[in-house]
């Protein structure tokens, strides 16, 4: 399942760490930094997925 949400997190940052997290602090932050620029916004989306 962790391979789909990353395959998910690469297309739609914010839509993967929401799979992941909700609607947490780390989702608003995803959508900031993809907002400020796209591949900030991968890099966030994989840790998060990655760490949990």
């Amino acid at each position: 399942m962790d391979l789909v949400r990353i395959l998910i997190a690469i297309l739609l940052p914010p839509l993967g760490v929401f799979l992941q997290v909700g609607f947490g602090g780390a989702f608003w932050l995803n959508i900031l930094l993809t907002l400020l620029g796209y591949i900030p916004g991968i890099v966030h989306a994989v840790y998060i997925i990655a760490k949990r």
